[in-house]
């Protein structure tokens, strides 16, 4: 009994020892996380790898509910309202899971996200259902990757990238009446030179209420008058037609801009006299 005891003692020491190993994940897991808008939005999931092996209609099977990785479900959380493709999702951490097939996938945002993705996918717990096209590419992705991609000040690409093939989808956080707001509280009241610049800069840059723009950044240059406040104002006054004052306004900049050494705000202004004058 003495004997056995001990064997018994000795056979768990080591399995104890063995099981404290630490090995690399055949799986790794990854986190990518990207602002988009005012939101930020990360995806947590992991990444096999093909080796050799043919992965789509094979290793993930066509027509069935993947977890879209390995290992564990594949997480995304957002901490503002994201369109996905046009339709609305509230802020919070989802399961994302997929249903590919040779020309489509459906993608899917399931609200449970404490199980284990489609081991316990359930379809009543879905938030969202929608089809993404296939894209088929000569380039070969060895590892199973998702990227944020063709990133703009509100929208991205979610692009899910494994051996020849890439579906993309687009998510967007609607961010102008949020600005909006935020103007309508600095405006009131406000005397600040670098505010009305700012607000002038981004009606500017989206294109939109010009003569708001015009008149918030002549009340900046008013204040204090900076050579780059004042080539803002040419470019609104030449998007408005108005190319006399806007040549006017390139020459105070450059000015402004010799006597501080700015070289490069000197040429910026008059390659936009010149477009203006091309334009006329």
């Amino acid at each position: 009994m003495k004997r056995l005891s001990l064997l018994t003692l000795t056979f768990l020491f080591c399995a104890s020892a063995f099981a404290q190993l630490k090995m690399p994940a055949p799986s790794p897991l990854s986190t990518v996380t990207q602002a988009v808008g005012m939101a930020e939005i990360s995806v947590k999931y992991s990444r096999p790898s093909a080796k050799g092996r043919k992965v789509y209609g094979d290793l993930v099977p066509f027509d069935k509910v993947w977890r879209t990785g390995a290992n564990r479900p594949t997480k995304i959380k957002f901490d503002d309202e994201i369109l996905f493709e046009g339709n609305k999702v509230p802020a919070g951490e989802y399961t994302l899971v997929t249903i590919p097939t040779a020309t489509e996938w459906t993608i899917i945002l399931n609200k449970d996200s404490k199980g284990n993705g489609a081991f316990s996918y359930l379809e009543a717990d879905d938030v969202l259902r929608f089809k993404a096209k296939v894209q088929k590419s000569t380039a070969t992705t060895e590892t199973f990757t998702i990227n944020f991609a063709n990133i703009t000040d509100n929208t991205a690409q979610i692009e899910i990238l494994w051996e020849n093939t890439a579906v993309r989808f687009k998510i967007e956080n609607e961010i102008a009446s949020k600005i909006e707001k935020q103007i309508t509280a600095q405006l009131n009241p406000t005397k600040d030179a670098g505010t009305y610049s700012q607000i002038a800069g981004y009606y500017l840059d989206t294109n939109q209420k010009m003569p708001e723009a015009l008149e918030l950044i002549t009340k900046s240059t008013d204040l204090a008058p900076r050579y780059w406040t004042l080539h803002t104002k040419a470019k609104i006054q030449a998007k408005m037609g108005k190319n006399t004052e806007a040549i006017e306004t390139c020459q105070k900049s450059i000015e402004l801009a010799k006597k501080d050494g700015d070289e490069g705000y000197v040429k910026m202004n008059e390659k936009l006299i010149e477009q203006i004058k091309k334009s006329k």
